[in-house]
């Protein structure tokens, strides 16, 4: 774990793995909630790194967060959110060819397995989800497309993640859902937060 300064009321802290983020970033909303962190305005979890901006001392709170010893995350109690999904894009047979399977099985392996939040950025309502073996891991596409319809289930490196709105892209779209990921009339806006575990449910699957 490293931390920097950031301006005179921010810290970044840098850890070695997505795995030690998200249990770093779930040991600071413990802390909040229980008032034993110091006052912070915002907390900002990334890939490898975790904003603290709003801070009042950054220099106290760095040596503050070096005596930390944090737990790996264990899995939350909460309901895993649901998004109900067709696989249908259109590089779902791409996808099926870099795994050496069927886009039936494509489909099996990604319904079958518990994602997490690990962070959210891009746009809003995006999150990063983890959980699929490094094995199923992928590229992004050589051409990006200039748009990307609006709840398009996508795969990129180890993430998987839904478009919540139209926008360029260069990450494997396998499927579509009707879920809505950002809706600013709703409490939260935003269906997904960082540590929300999310299943994914077939709905229907082309190919075969």
């Amino acid at each position: 774990m490293r931390t920097l300064p950031v301006g005179d009321r921010a810290l970044l802290v840098e850890l070695g793995s997505g795995e030690e983020t998200e249990a770093f970033h779930a040991e600071l909303l413990r802390r909040r909630a229980a008032g034993r962190l110091p006052a912070v305005t915002e907390i900002v979890p990334a890939a490898r790194t975790v904003l603290l901006d709003g801070v009042e001392d950054p220099g106290r709170l760095a040596a503050l967060i070096a005596g930390w010893n944090v737990a790996p995350l264990h899995a939350r109690v909460e309901p895993a959110v649901e998004i109900p999904v067709r696989y249908d894009g259109p590089d779902l047979e791409e996808v099926a060819a870099l795994w050496g399977v069927t886009p039936r099985e494509v489909a099996r392996v990604h319904a079958a397995t518990e994602f997490r939040v690990a962070f959210c950025g891009f746009a809003p309502g995006f999150g990063y989800l983890t959980g699929l073996p490094a094995r199923y891991e992928v590229p992004r596409r050589a051409t990006p497309r200039t748009s990307v319809p609006p709840g398009s289930v996508a795969m990129a490196g180890p993430y998987t993640g839904v478009y919540p709105r139209s926008s360029p892209g260069g990450w494997q779209l396998i499927g579509t859902t009707d879920a809505v990921l950002w809706d600013p009339a709703r409490e939260p806006a935003a269906l997904l937060a960082p540590g929300t575990r999310v299943r994914f449910v077939p709905r229907d699957v082309r190919g075969r």
